[in-house]
């Protein structure tokens, strides 16, 4: 994927990220904190499961550029994904930023990342809701 194909769907995440919303109060939803305590990066993950599968992920706070778009590229692949299923991404996901051996088919527009590890201060960008998300569904 060239550089201006990856700039352009970090663009377009960031601009139309998916499934943010201003503000969000629903008790049926498990809150999950995500904040990079390094900068302005912080974000509620609020996580609805139902039968071991992920049927919705909201996010309400502000970040930066890379931050909400990997929020929304993650949201993407995780909606409707059993929480097996969201772990084993979320580790690919964490391989790829680490430069270790990963499955880039199944990362789809997450290998828009690929090259963070260049940036070590925006890897914590990158995986701030991955993070978060991923010891929330480990714990359960």
């Amino acid at each position: 994927m060239n550089q201006e194909l990856k700039r352009s769907i970090i663009l377009e995440h960031k601009a139309n990220p998916t499934n943010f919303v201003s503000d969000f109060n629903d008790d049926t939803y498990i809150k999950i904190n995500a904040n990079n305590i390094s900068c302005i990066d912080e974000f509620e993950l609020y996580l609805k499961i139902n039968n071991d599968i992920i049927s919705d992920i909201k996010f309400v706070g502000e970040g930066c550029v890379i931050s909400i778009a990997s929020t929304s590229i993650m949201i993407n692949l995780l909606l409707n994904k059993t929480i097996k299923e969201a772990i084993y991404i979320i580790n690919e996901f964490n391989n790829m930023i680490n430069e270790l051996p990963y499955d880039e088919v199944i990362l789809e527009e997450a290998n828009v990342f690929n090259e963070v590890y260049k940036q070590a201060n925006r890897k914590k960008c990158a995986t701030i809701s991955w993070t978060s998300l991923k010891e929330y569904l480990e714990a359960i």
